[in-house]
């Protein structure tokens, strides 16, 4: 019985040995685990037992926005362990994922942790961040009354504006995100400026030069603009690429992303590549002068101006006709002032009975005494056919390539040439007709009147 007792006993006391072995090992797991997984779950927010080293952010921000449907309510700041970027990232996210599947949520909570001087922003048991005694001391409140503050105004920032607000602080946002940018990148603006304005100066000067060079040694209008458009064009493309690289391009990936998209741009701007190329060959060429009178196609009048896209032709009604290079390239051209004088002529009938050699003699002194016809080279007076009722001669002379001039004097010549010969009494009949009747009848009577 004594036995027995003494084993009932023996049990007694190693049951009791277990159960406080378990309750030690719950408060252990408390004590240790328990914190564990909260810190996990709260930003990894350690306690303010032992003092960390103040981490530099990366970007060298130290303060990063809370985005709401993309507008900024209020900003936080940096921890020991994580930069404000990083920080802000994943309550952003948290907050988008939030409102993916409620666009209205509840009310914020705060949930207070006083032994850790920190609270925590919540909705229904969710966790979206974390007010820690670094973010009291940046605003200067206390960890309560900044919990407060930025809740509410998360709470504010969740309810959907009217649309005159939510214009507003979108414009706001933008606005701001505009000046950021600005001033961060200030550096580079004002040495991209800077390099734009010296290009400028360069380019005039450049022009200036190569216009006054071409002016003194070719003497052609055309390739005075060439050359002058050619060094202006030149110098803007390196004060370009000089201003890119102040800005911070890399030149690298800019050549790649041309390289390929160059087949897209060649193929795009085709004809307005092929306008440029043929305004480079036609004012290298010359084929025509500003103000030379030509013919390209069916147009004709005076060049005005020669550009690298396109020609500008003054015509003789005063109409101004902007023909592009391609098709002038690709046109035939006649320059009808390519030299100062051109040939024009005059056909005059004279009747078969009168004396040719006599209608020569008095065509040829018209000419002679006419001051607007050249003398060298000399005029002619050909026999050009011999037609049904008048021997046709051809009258050729020189006259000023000009189409005033043109016209006039050969209006003029001929106006001359026919009143000489009626004044020598040589007949310049009209073209002799024959008729022939046949079986007429024998009663036809002719009336006098």
């Amino acid at each position: 019985m004594s036995y027995s007792f003494s084993i009932f006993k023996g049990l007694n006391i190693r049951a009791k040995r277990s159960h406080f072995a378990l309750i030690a090992m719950a408060i252990a797991f408390s004590v240790f685990f328990a914190p564990i997984a909260l810190t996990q779950e709260e930003e990894s927010i350690p306690t303010p037992t032992e003092p960390a080293p103040i981490a530099i952010p990366s970007d060298g921000l130290y303060f990063a926005d809370i985005l709401v449907r993309n507008r900024p309510v209020f900003q936080i700041g940096s921890l020991p362990q994580i930069d404000a970027s990083a920080r802000a990232e994943i309550i952003n996210r948290r907050i988008a994922s939030l409102l993916a599947q409620n666009e209205t949520p509840d009310k914020i909570e705060i949930t207070p942790d006083n032994p850790r001087k920190i609270a925590t922003l919540r909705i229904k048991n969710r966790i979206l961040m974390t007010v820690t005694q670094q973010d009291a001391e940046d605003f200067g409140l206390s960890t309560e009354a900044l919990a407060k503050r930025w809740s509410q105004q998360l709470d504010t920032a969740f309810d959907k504006p009217p649309l005159a607000i939510d214009v507003t602080q979108r414009l706001y946002t933008t606005t701001r995100e505009l000046l950021r940018n600005i001033v961060s990148n200030l550096p580079s603006l004002v040495g991209a400026i800077i390099v734009i304005g010296i290009t400028w100066v360069a380019a005039k000067i450049l022009r200036y030069l190569a216009y006054t060079w071409a002016k003194q040694t070719e003497g052609d209008s055309n390739t005075e603009l060439l050359i002058g458009k050619l060094s202006y064009g030149a110098v803007w493309a390196i004060g370009f690429i000089v201003a890119l690289g102040v800005m911070g391009l890399d030149f690298g990936a800019l050549l790649g992303a041309l390289g390929l998209t160059s087949v897209a741009i060649g193929f795009s701007l085709k004809d307005v590549l092929s306008n440029y190329i043929s305004g480079v060959i036609l004012l290298a060429a010359r084929p025509f002068r500003i103000n030379d009178q030509v013919v390209i196609g069916e147009y004709e009048g005076t060049i005005t101006q020669v550009q690298l896209r396109a020609t500008t032709m003054k015509t003789y009604d005063g109409r101004l006709v902007y023909i592009p290079n391609q098709e002038v390239f690709q046109a035939s051209i006649i320059n009808n002032t390519a030299s100062p004088r051109r040939r024009s002529s005059v056909m005059v009938g004279i009747d078969y009975g009168e004396d040719l050699s006599d209608a020569i003699a008095v065509i040829s002194q018209v000419l002679e005494n006419f001051q607007e016809v050249e003398t060298n080279p000399a005029p002619d007076v050909l026999v050009s056919e011999l037609a049904a009722s008048t021997v046709n001669l051809e009258i050729r002379f020189w006259v000023d390539s000009r189409r005033s001039g043109f016209l006039a004097t050969t209006s003029k010549v001929a106006q001359r040439v026919k009143e000489a010969l009626e004044a020598a009494d040589i007949d310049m009949p009209t073209d002799i007709y024959t008729l022939i009747l046949r079986e007429l009848p024998g009663q036809i009577q002719l009336k006098e009147k």
